[in-house]
């Protein structure tokens, strides 16, 4: 500071040192624009550098969640092997010896006509019965029926097989 080449400054109880700037060259105006160019140039090339570097990034992070050339020969290899196997069940399927017999197949229809045939005739002889109660009763179908707790085929959306 005694030398010249640092100032000092006191405030207070504080000293603050700093470089004694009129020893320094004097920048020009063509000086100065040179500068700022150069500044604003480099600036761009920062731009263009960050926004290579996060296509990149963007690119590495793709390549590091997609599958590696080992792994989808494990994947082909197991979905080889999963079909394979239902190419093998279904031959086994198709060779069964245990398909249903034309005999069998018409037992079974003519039980299922013969079970929705009653169960039509016993829905109809308690549709019956209940409008002859409800001939009488003050309240509404609905009503009576939560009264009874008598569930309908309707409350559990279930139809009568079609007629074969």
């Amino acid at each position: 500071a005694q030398q010249g080449h640092i100032r000092e400054k006191t405030y207070g109880k504080q000293k603050i040192y700093f470089a004694n700037q009129e020893q320094l060259p004097a920048a020009s105006e063509a000086e100065l624009r040179s500068l700022d160019g150069e500044i604003s140039a480099r600036g761009a090339a920062v731009q263009e550098l960050q926004q290579s570097c996060r296509h990149l990034e963007a690119e590495l992070k793709d390549l590091n969640s997609s599958m590696t050339t080992t792994e989808m020969g494990r994947e082909v290899e197991e979905l080889r092997r999963e079909c394979g196997a239902y190419v093998e069940k279904l031959e086994r399927m198709k060779s069964a010896s245990n398909h249903v017999t034309p005999e069998e197949k018409e037992k079974v229809c003519s039980e299922q006509k013969l079970y929705c045939k009653e169960w039509r005739r016993r829905k109809r002889m308690a549709t019956e019965l209940l409008d002859a109660i409800l001939e009488g009763y003050p309240k509404s179908k609905k009503q009576f029926f939560e009264e009874v707790g008598i569930e309908t085929d309707e409350d559990h959306q279930v139809t009568l097989p079609a007629a074969v």
